[in-house]
């Protein structure tokens, strides 16, 4: 296959932004629109070279991006989109197709990239565009009957040509030879005092190069980012797509598809209900029959069939993972941090919080209570306000509680300590030396009842 290019163009302040952050670098739905931009590129030709034109920001953009395989030229000063091309030139390999895209409209398809790319061929010229109620703005698409004769930018346009509804989306694929030539030829005689990459339209047109325009399938997919408004937007279509995928794709059903956020990969079984206000990040998988609660947040966990996550709970598994075991019951205002790992009909309730620990099934923790690095057997009742100390100041260290143990209410487990199967531990216990299988262990000071005491009290002012 011919060599294929790909040029971004990432170089932009956007003074509209508001923001000290490089433009592409605001995220959607998680991710900064450059890595949406870069992420649709990955399914294209194999071996494509891949450059990004950086400006504003170059150093933080280039580090953010920081993916093998890319390569980085800077449009030091910014002067039109021309210009910027201009800088990726010495990086384009010879023959083939270069394929140009733009950092800030991040929800281009893959399938659109690849059209216009197999629309150029290696010998036209096709542009991506898009026939819009309101084009105001964009550079419009002239025509003379179907051919493509010429884009004219926006504030460059005459009254009559502002009336033309297609409008060029800023994306094109161009015969990489002639995009050489045609960059080495632009001017910059216009309005702005810019380089136009467009003006190379005319250029084509002139040599007898044939001009297409490939209508985008969708407005949203070539929608770009200006401002904190459009980014919210764009943010909301987004989701609304991901929302109908999952209530077409799955069956999901969402209380309130305007207030669902995916921000990462959702995977759902069968007759899995959220309701609104749910943020899912990374991976998450939910098993046949999940009910999650109102304004969670779930991220990199996975979830079993039946299990209920209740109102406001809060799962991060982070790089580690955390998972919830068939039918148990996890909240409200629950905490999973990572490698929690929760076996079936396991219940935490309310301010229970779980981190790097496994806790087999049928255990509980019911309420106000914090369990890190312990192994918990199965059946364990875990009682309220008990705690693993499991830091020392410097290392951490492990409980390990067998099956059925009983632990009381307000207990410390001072880790490293073993506290046997079928044990009970007394309510306000501060548990330091292992406990054996089957007994009861009391470690709390005795009560002392003090007869005719008088409460003092505050001085008479």
């Amino acid at each position: 296959m011919a060599a294929l290019n790909i040029v971004i163009m990432a170089a932009g302040k956007g003074t509209r932004m508001k923001s000290a952050l490089p433009k592409v670098l605001h995220r959607l739905a998680g991710r900064s629109l450059l890595a949406h931009v870069l992420a649709s590129t990955e399914g294209l030709q194999a071996g494509a070279r891949r450059i990004v034109v950086t400006g504003h920001g170059a150093e933080q953009v280039e580090a953010a991006v920081g993916a093998p395989g890319i390569a980085f030229v800077r449009q030091m000063p910014q002067l039109g989109t021309g210009h910027a091309v201009q800088q990726a030139v010495p990086a384009l390999e010879d023959g083939g197709v270069t394929l140009i895209l733009n950092g800030d409209v991040p929800l281009i398809q893959t399938v659109t990239a690849q059209r216009l790319v197999e629309a150029c061929g290696g010998g036209k010229l096709a542009l991506l565009t898009i026939e819009l109620a309101d084009p105001s703005g964009y550079g419009r698409i002239v025509r003379q009957g179907e051919a493509v004769q010429a884009i004219v930018e926006h504030k460059d346009a005459t009254p009559e040509q502002r009336r033309i509804t297609e409008g060029y989306t800023g994306m094109m694929a161009a015969p990489t030879a002639a995009l050489k030539r045609w960059l080495a030829q632009l001017k910059n005689d216009n309005a702005q005092k810019e380089y136009y990459l467009t003006d190379i339209v005319a250029m084509a047109v002139a040599e007898g190069v044939q001009v297409l325009g490939i209508a985008a399938p969708d407005e949203t997919e070539v929608l770009g980012v200006n401002s904190p408004v459009q980014l919210a937007d764009l943010e909301r279509r987004y989701q609304r797509q991901q929302a109908v995928a999952l209530m077409d794709g799955f069956g999901v059903r969402l209380a309130d598809p305007a207030r669902f956020d995916l921000r990462g990969t959702l995977d759902c079984g069968s007759d899995v209900e959220i309701d609104v206000n749910c943020v899912f990040e990374g991976k998450v998988r939910l098993g046949e029959g999940v009910k999650i609660g109102a304004n969670c947040v779930i991220r990199n966990a996975d979830i079993a069939a039946g299990a209920v996550i209740k109102e406001f709970t809060h799962i991060d598994g982070e790089s580690q993972g955390a998972s919830v075991g068939e039918g148990s019951l996890i909240g409200p205002y629950a905490r999973l941090r990572p490698g929690a790992q929760l076996g079936r009909e396991v219940h935490i309730g309310n301010f229970v919080e779980v981190k790097n620990s496994t806790l087999a099934d049928g255990a509980k923790a019911n309420h106000l209570a914090y369990l890190g690095d312990a192994s918990v057997g199965e059946r364990v009742n875990y009682g309220a306000g008990s705690i693993t100390a499991n830091y020392d100041g410097a290392n951490k260290h492990r409980t390990e509680i067998g099956a059925d143990v009983h632990v009381g209410s307000n207990c410390v487990l001072i880790a490293p300590v073993t506290i046997g199967a079928g044990a009970t531990i007394g309510g306000g216990s501060t548990i330091t030396k292992p406990v054996e299988a089957g007994s009861l262990a009391v470690a709390r000071g005795r009560q002392v009842a003090i007869s005719g005491w008088v409460r003092p009290v505050k001085a008479k002012k």
